[in-house]
Order: C-alpha cells, then sequence, then structure tokens
C-alpha cells in the first residue's frame, strides 16, 4: 500500500490468517479491546476474502505492518463515521517490534493516509488507564487528552478500568 524506509502498510491478505487467528484469539489482548470471543479460522477466511479493504464501505479498515517483510502487526481504523470524518484508531504490535519506534512510525503513517486519501477530519482513541505505553504513544504522536472514561472497561475479573479518550484534529 504505501511504505516509509523498510516499513510499509498494507491490506490484509490470505497469507495473514495465522497470524491473525493468534492475535484475535489471544484473550491476553482482548481486555483492550472490545471483543471477548474466540474467531475460527473459517470467519477470519472469510473476513479476509469478503472485506472491500475501503473504510466507507465496510466502516473499518485494518492495514498491516510490515518492517523489511516481516509483518510486525497491525493497524485498526473502526467506528467510522461518514457524516463526521472521524474513525477509532489501535494498533497491535508483536512483542518484539514494542518500545523500538516502530508504533510512531506506523501512528504517523495511518495519520498522513487519513487525513490525505480519506479526508478524515478527526481520529480518536479509547486506551486504557492501565496501557502507560499506549497513552506515550498517542500523546507524543499529538493525541490531545479529552477526557477520563469512568469504569469504561472490564477486565478479566469483573473490575471495571478507566480509559482516557484521546483525540486527533486532522483537519484546520
Amino acid at each position: 500500500m504505501f511504505a516509509e524506509e523498510n516499513l510499509r502498510l498494507r491490506a490484509l491478505e490470505p497469507e495473514d490468517l495465522e497470524w491473525l487467528y493468534e492475535v484475535e484469539n489471544d484473550d491476553g489482548l482482548w481486555k483492550w479491546g472490545c471483543s471477548n470471543v474466540p474467531y475460527s479460522r473459517y470467519a477470519l477466511k472469510k473476513y479476509i476474502s469478503e472485506t472491500c479493504h475501503d473504510i466507507y464501505a465496510d466502516g473499518q479498515l485494518r492495514l498491516v505492518a510490515e518492517v523489511g517483510g516481516e509483518v510486525m502487526g497491525c493497524v485498526d481504523l473502526m467506528n467510522f463515521s461518514p457524516r463526521h470524518l472521524r474513525a477509532e484508531v489501535g494498533i497491535l504490535l508483536f512483542p518484539g517490534f514494542r518500545e523500538c519506534g516502530y508504533g510512531s512510525k506506523v501512528l504517523q503513517m495511518v495519520i498522513s493516509y487519513a487525513r490525505i486519501h480519506l479526508y478524515m477530519h478527526q481520529l480518536y482513541a479509547v486506551v486504557s488507564r492501565e496501557n502507560v505505553p499506549a497513552q506515550r504513544l498517542f500523546e507524543k504522536n499529538g493525541f490531545g487528552r479529552m477526557s477520563v472514561l469512568e469504569d469504561w472497561l472490564r477486565d478479566d475479573t469483573g473490575n471495571y478500568i478507566s480509559a482516557y479518550l484521546y483525540s486527533l484534529h486532522l483537519q484546520a
């Protein structure tokens, strides 16, 4: 899709099925998102083959992040509002690629893509109060902390965790 140095963001391919299966079924990651159910290979294969890779058609967009041809994670634009031209952004990097500067590069690439090609007005992120590395990532890349969402996320023990709402305006 588009690249910067040896880093590239691209659409999902059928070859991504196995790592996608592992990510979507990693219950340790569920606390950061909205899902708490496992996905079958069949469902994910169908998702990969049927998605239009068009945020206007699908209401969401998942881009695969690669460095030197190796998949290092993905970035999602979801909860897209065509009326208000905003979307929620989420980023996942595999453990060996975290806190090495790749998160900022991926986030900057998706910000640029959202601004230039998708004509977005705003990106936002909901970040757990416990996810300090994600807070630093969004703040470092120009997102402002807008509010506290009290008791927003439920953890595995049934406790509720507050989250921060971050926002970035893309158009002047």
